[in-house]
């Protein structure tokens, strides 16, 4: 179950992150309070699930998944640049992510 907490906390981040687009300075307050409660439960959720995945393992899914989430919302979302190059490097961070999985036993 902790794997499904730390992938769930790892969606909250690319939520998070979608949102700090949009905060403006904290002044736009739908946004800056979708920022603060995605902030909230994807670190409260990195916690539940670091205390089952080791938490070097659990940081770097954590992050990767927000990072690779952020990367294809920019690309789907904000037109954002979708070269070779770019696409490689997600998929060998896809691959990371997995091989951390895999060895976190």
């Amino acid at each position: 179950m902790a794997w499904v907490w730390l992938i769930v906390g790892g969606f909250f981040e690319v939520g998070f992150t979608t949102c700090l687009r949009y905060v403006d300075g904290f002044r736009n307050v739908p946004w800056t309070i979708g920022f603060l409660v995605s902030v909230g439960l994807s670190m409260g959720l990195l916690e539940v699930a670091s205390r089952s995945i080791p938490m070097g393992t659990a940081y770097a899914v954590w992050g990767g998944i927000g990072a690779l989430g952020t990367v294809i919302v920019g690309i789907v979302w904000f037109g954002e640049p979708a070269h070779l190059a770019r696409i490689a490097l997600i998929v060998a961070l896809v691959a990371c992510i997995g091989g951390l999985k895999l060895t976190a036993h």
